[in-house]
């Protein structure tokens, strides 16, 4: 207990700094995670709270942090869909939840290590790769209601490729700047040269893309208004009035829909598909630690199942 009481002390500046630049990286991926699974962008802003909070606690992992999972975004998104809320979806990651608990209680955390990478690498990949398809309309100022359909195959006979391509008819310049000015920066952000000076090292890409984007968007109003984005191509976060407004902010479970079948096979693959990727992000970051330390990935089931009740 000392020793860790020492540890925190001689870190506690550092810790103050990281902890910075996790909730400046952590807020624009949030609302992005929030935009792309078409939750309600508060939701995703609770999550981020409730994964460094109660699952940093509930875990015994020293250096990784919880929040919204990408890999998630688009069984919510399908999930959403299929079930006919937001509030519906809830109460299948309260059963993803419990799921994860009794899985960490019956010792199920080494399992991850029996799965080929290449499976995994390949199912996040796929979902990487809908999500990037989906959220290209976006990038151009253009959505339709082919944005909603989470399958390659729409429903009125057209597909993804065939809606990508009609999308350039509507293509909004200013949106299409924004974009490929916020691509230059993530990418070269990260370049050796630039990462030897210190503002580029600790100031995250992410969040440089955002300001900058909003200043760009902010010059096309004053001087090249055609340019500038109207109120449907920004994220527009909900903003209280009172306590009452704030309160009605939160989303509970609508615990009608539990005797949906849908429910526990959307259960099902969030509880898999959250429990491999963090015990994956786990595994990596523990070989990242310089102090080498173990986190007990049974545990780090339990947090992770935890978290998501919470939520």
């Amino acid at each position: 207990m000392k020793e860790n009481i020492e540890f925190i002390k001689k870190h506690f500046v550092t810790d103050i700094s990281a902890g910075l630049i996790v909730f400046l990286n952590a807020l624009p991926l949030c609302l992005g995670i929030s935009l792309a699974s078409g939750a309600p962008l508060f939701s995703r802003i609770i999550a981020g709270i409730n994964g460094g909070i109660v699952v940093g606690f509930s875990s015994n992992s020293s250096i990784n942090v919880s929040g919204p999972a990408a890999s998630v975004a688009l069984i919510i998104f399908t999930a959403i869909q299929t079930l006919g809320s937001f509030e519906a979806v809830l109460v299948a990651v309260i059963f993803a939840g419990l799921l994860q608990i009794a899985l960490g209680y019956l010792k199920a955390g080494t399992v991850a290590y029996f799965f080929p990478n290449a499976m995994i690498k390949g199912i996040l990949a796929s979902i990487g790769l809908i999500l990037i398809l989906k959220q290209i309309p976006h990038a151009f100022g253009v959505a339709g209601a082919f944005e909603r359909v989470e399958s390659f195959q729409n429903y009125d006979g057209t597909n993804t490729f065939t809606e990508l391509l009609k999308i350039f008819k509507e293509i909004s310049y200013g949106a299409t700047i924004i974009t490929i000015a916020s691509l230059i920066i993530i990418i070269g952000w990260d370049r050796p040269a630039l990462k030897r000076f210190t503002f580029f090292k600790f100031f995250p890409s992410a969040l440089a893309a955002v300001v900058i984007s909003i200043f760009l968007n902010e010059f096309f109003k004053f001087y090249l208004p055609d340019f500038a984005l109207d109120s449907s191509q920004l994220v527009n976060l909900p903003v209280a009035d009172s306590i009452g407004e704030f309160a009605n902010f939160f989303q509970f479970p609508d615990f009608s829909v539990i005797g949906n079948v849908d429910v526990y096979t959307i259960a099902l693959s969030i509880a898999f598909i959250a429990s491999l990727e963090s015990l994956l992000s786990t595994e990596a970051g523990d070989k990242l630690d310089p102090y080498k330390r173990r986190t007990s990935t049974n545990r780090e089931l339990k947090a992770q199942g935890i978290g998501n009740i919470v939520a």
